[in-house]
């Protein structure tokens, strides 16, 4: 499929750090996502947006929580579920509230992604979801609910669940007809409903695929030429928080694979985005773009925007290494 790109927005993106996640809060910023989107779009894109949901599913499961002395509490494969819904729900109407005179359509896939239950993670359970909570709550969240908790950016500790690999997307062949009718398809949000094949049928399991490896396996599937990947950054940095840091332009697949095993990309900052950009190029992908909203149509076309950033690419080929000064 030529000329699609695969645009992977976090869960942050609607609940900022500064806010309380409010439905106004969401909507609007779901507007800036929605302008990446048109962007794209006018320059001759066709557009999967996937979504994270690590903050609106773990509210949704202390809601459940705290409600389950009214109504039965749902397992969390049925919160990510409820949320591909309401985020997609969110992201349609900014889509349709911002789009250009000609109009555009719109459908959110409430997708189910194939996992392996042999998979280290369930053993192991490291993916963060819902609010920060004060070190002296950890015990008790732990004992009464059954929690594990571990402490997340020095910002305070979260609850923490399996996160297995994406084996295979359920609903590619579905989503692969509306890209090729033109519409723009909402899909695999919060990295999809992790299901095993029991058999019978798919069974959906307590777990949360990373949306940036639900991202690259649905751009893989599909075939797509690109992958974009929304952050908070304009661009990709090497010895991040040092005084040798510098930003990274453009750089091949094997410089973005050594640099990754060197350990310049931890977990738990841009290690997910990088490895996921790199299964996309090994895989057969074109171009993998990393940086903010605003910059991603712009990096995507290899031209500066309006204040000269191109964010950072990463491409299949061998390119000249394209890396900033020191400070920049």
């Amino acid at each position: 499929m030529s000329r699609t790109a695969i645009v992977a927005l976090g869960g942050n993106a609607f609940t900022r750090e500064d806010q309380q996640g409010t439905y106004a809060e969401q909507a609007h910023n779901a507007r800036a996502m929605a302008q990446t989107v048109h962007a794209l779009r006018r320059t001759g894109w066709n557009v999967v947006v996937v979504h994270g949901n690590g903050p609106q599913v773990g509210n949704l499961a202390i809601q459940q929580e705290e409600g389950s002395a009214l109504v039965p509490p749902q397992p969390l494969s049925a919160l990510g579920a409820m949320t591909q819904g309401q985020l997609g729900s969110l992201i349609a109407m900014s889509l349709h509230q911002t789009a250009p005179r000609d109009g555009i359509e719109v459908a959110t896939v409430v997708t189910h992604i194939a996992v392996s239950l042999d998979d280290p993670a369930f053993a192991d359970p490291r993916k963060p979801i819902g609010p920060f909570f004060p070190a002296d709550t950890v015990a008790e969240l732990a004992e009464t609910r059954g929690w594990s908790m571990t402490e997340d950016a020095g910002r305070g500790y979260r609850r923490v669940v399996a996160s297995p690999e994406p084996q295979t997307i359920v609903e590619a062949r579905t989503i692969r007809t509306l890209v090729e009718s033109g519409v723009v398809v909402v899909a695999a949000g919060g990295g999809g409903v992790p299901v095993v094949d029991d058999g019978h049928g798919y069974t959906g399991v307590d777990a949360v695929v990373d949306k940036d490896y639900a991202a690259q396996q649905l751009a893989t599937q599909l075939g797509a030429e690109a992958l974009v990947l929304v952050t908070g950054v304009a661009h990709v940095a090497l010895d991040f928080g040092t005084p040798r840091q510098r930003t990274i332009t453009e750089i091949d697949v094997d410089e973005a694979e050594r640099h990754l095993h060197d350990g310049q990309f931890p977990e738990g900052s841009m290690g997910p985005k990088v490895r996921a950009a790199i299964r996309f190029l090994r895989k057969g992908g074109r171009t993998v773009v990393i940086t903010t909203p605003e910059y991603a149509a712009a990096a995507l076309r290899d031209t500066p925007g309006i204040d000269g950033r191109v964010g950072t690419r990463i491409v299949a080929a061998p390119a000249p290494s394209a890396v900033g000064t020191p400070g920049n």
